[in-house]
């Protein structure tokens, strides 16, 4: 999902002409065969092989399993129900990968963008480099590159590739020295604005003996709304659709015929198991989003789409423009699950088949907890946690209570609450700013605070590497003018805009803050204007408010354009420093912080 990109300096459009349906496309090949037919008859190879494809998407460095609800997997079950399943780490992620290759003799694993940015302590403070490490250590080949990596901006990702120190903080282990990935990012559609080339390679050839897969990799061309100014200085994002259909050609001039795209970009299913059926009750037919209409335009010469980017899990056929079975999945976000799918290869046409009685078959499956650890994995952990010891056990406050951020699905979140107030209260001095109110973004929210203990700090104990893990970005704060017809129409962009309007993203409000959101209504509709109250008294649309808020955000990030015509700029202290100074002053060992109420905004349905 979109964050607040920032840390180490840290819409869609469709114009693309629907396409001529080629005849032959995605190996519809004359009469299918299934897999390990004979080719003619006598001893040989097979006509047909099936190659496993292992997929996952926006793990973002989570090499540890998610803390609180924001850890689960929603299971639908059999009456209708669903169930919470703890999954995700990446020790047990390493053992499921491994186990689902058994028994396989072509297995490819493809990642869908963002496997690092927005991470938890224990890979961010080390610029991301353990969770490369451990991207290598899995079999991990191929990834595009999501909008998160470049949250350090292109000169970084580049250095995450082919290796070297960083240029500040130099080589994280003393005498050892990073040797970049081991697998291929692929950024078909970022180019550099001077030489108009591609940043990364924009396709890759996975070979086993006869076998050939090409995989095209983009991010979503929204990324520079997404991501801070800094992050893509320089670099132009063209359109998924006509970068993805130029690659598949060129794929095809070289004899490539089977062609997967791997897209951070997704789409939002009707529910949000895992195990949720997106062809009920037609193909593709429970899932929206920006993904389907993708989806709908490339080239049939691609036969799958793997996705990411909205942290949701979804195995769907969509049928590409020629009306042939088209698979569209996505493995929800750190590590919690995987796809895996069967590519049924034909070595005579060099294509994936794509018949409707032989199409691609892609399962979601839990990375589950009750599972072997990996040792290498639980090694390389312990090697990096005891370097990020001395910074990351240190207590910064206590809580009697989960308190829910990422892992809530409410409008307002109660973790939301402690950070807007959070910020308020640091620059509501006349000296930091005279905030009268402060907002921020649901993305930049990446964690829950959990009560049970992580480690050995005890039960209720928040650390920091904990509060980090909630605001990653160490994004600076901003306190600016708007007009109170300026802070309404924000309200509105919340729920309004061709991204908003699609996917809400409901900003977290300090205290003080309230209005109602009437959800029976479209667009910007949805916010009730003469709701829209401070400290109770309604919003002036001609007075002048100071406002608090992080420099994505006063940037325009995440379709909140109003927010850059704001004036009178002062920039204070960091959103995390804000957020450890709140939990400091207003929590003890005896005094916990407890989860607030989450009423600011009524919600009518």
């Amino acid at each position: 999902m979109s964050a607040t990109p920032q840390r180490h300096r840290r819409a869609r459009r469709l114009t693309f002409a629907a396409l001529a349906l080629t005849a032959g496309a995605g190996a519809m090949v004359a009469a299918a065969l299934p897999a390990g037919a004979a080719s003619g008859g006598g001893a040989g190879p097979s006509r047909t092989v099936d190659v496993q494809m292992l997929s996952f998407n926006d793990f973002h460095g989570t090499l540890e399993p998610p803390q609180g609800s924001s850890g689960n997997v929603s299971e639908r079950q059999a009456d209708g129900s669903t169930k919470a399943i703890p999954a995700g780490g990446v020790e047990y992620l390493a053992t499921s990968l491994r186990e689902a290759r058994k028994g396989h003799e072509y297995s490819v694993t493809a990642a869908a963008g963002d496997m690092i940015g927005a991470s938890p302590l224990l890979s961010g403070l080390f610029h991301d480099e353990p969770t490369i490490e451990a991207m290598n250590k899995l079999g991990l080949n191929v990834t595009s590159v999501g909008n998160h990596e470049f949250d350090e901006g292109k000169t970084e990702l580049r250095r995450m590739q082919y290796g070297g120190c960083h240029p500040v903080d130099g080589c994280a282990e003393n005498g050892g020295t990073y040797t970049g990935a081991e697998f291929q990012y692929l950024a078909a559609n970022v180019t550099d604005e001077k030489t108009k080339r591609p940043l990364m390679s924009p396709t890759f050839i996975w070979k086993k003996g006869d076998v050939k897969i090409g995989f095209i990799g983009v991010t979503l061309e929204g990324t520079p709304d997404v991501v801070t100014a800094e992050g893509v200085k320089g670099l132009k994002f063209g359109d998924e659709v006509e970068t993805i259909n130029k690659y598949a050609a060129e794929l095809n001039k070289q004899g490539v015929k089977s062609i997967v795209a791997l897209i951070h970009e997704g789409g939002l299913p009707a529910s949000g198991a895992y195990n949720y059926d997106c062809n009920t009750p037609g193909a593709g037919a429970g899932i929206s989003g920006a993904i389907v209409d993708i989806a709908k335009n490339v080239d049939p010469k691609v036969d799958a789409l793997v996705t990411g980017h909205t942290h949701q899990a979804y195995a769907c056929n969509i049928p590409d423009p020629a009306g042939n079975p088209r698979m569209v999945t996505s493995a929800a976000s750190y590590g919690r699950v995987f796809t895996d799918t069967t590519l049924t290869y034909d070595r005579q046409t060099k294509d994936i088949v794509r018949t409707p009685l032989s199409a691609p078959k892609p399962v979601n499956k839990v990375v589950s907890r009750d599972q072997p650890k990996a040792a290498d994995m639980t090694e390389l952990i312990q090697r990096w946690n005891a370097l990020a010891a001395p910074i990351a056990g240190r207590p910064q406050g206590f809580i009697s209570a989960d308190i829910a951020g990422r892992g809530s699905d409410k409008f307002e979140k109660p973790l939301g609450d402690v950070i807007a107030d959070a910020q308020l209260e640091a620059l509501a001095p006349a000296d930091k700013g005279g905030a009268q109110l402060a907002i921020m973004n649901p993305g930049g929210i990446r964690a829950d605070l959990a009560y049970k203990a992580a480690g050995a700090e005890g039960d209720g104990v928040v650390t920091y590497a904990e509060s980090y893990t909630v605001q990653p970005f160490t994004n600076m704060m901003n306190v600016v003018d708007l007009t109170g017809a300026q802070l309404v129409t924000a309200l509105q962009q919340q729920v309004s805009g061709p991204v908003n309007g699609v996917n809400p993203k409901i900003l977290q409000i300090s205290k003080g803050l309230t209005y109602t959101l009437d959800t029976t209504k479209a667009g910007a509709d949805r916010i009730v204007v003469d709701s829209v109250k401070l400290n109770g008294a309604a919003i002036d649309p001609a007075k002048t408010y100071r406002v608090a808020m992080n420099e994505f955000l006063a940037g325009g990030g995440d379709g909140f354009t109003v927010l850059k015509e704001h004036k009178n700029k002062l920039v204070g202290a960091s959103d995390l420093d804000c957020f450890n100074a709140y939990l400091a002053k207003h929590s003890s060992q005896d005094a916990p912080l407890a989860p607030p109420v989450a009423d600011r905004i009524t919600v009518v349905q």
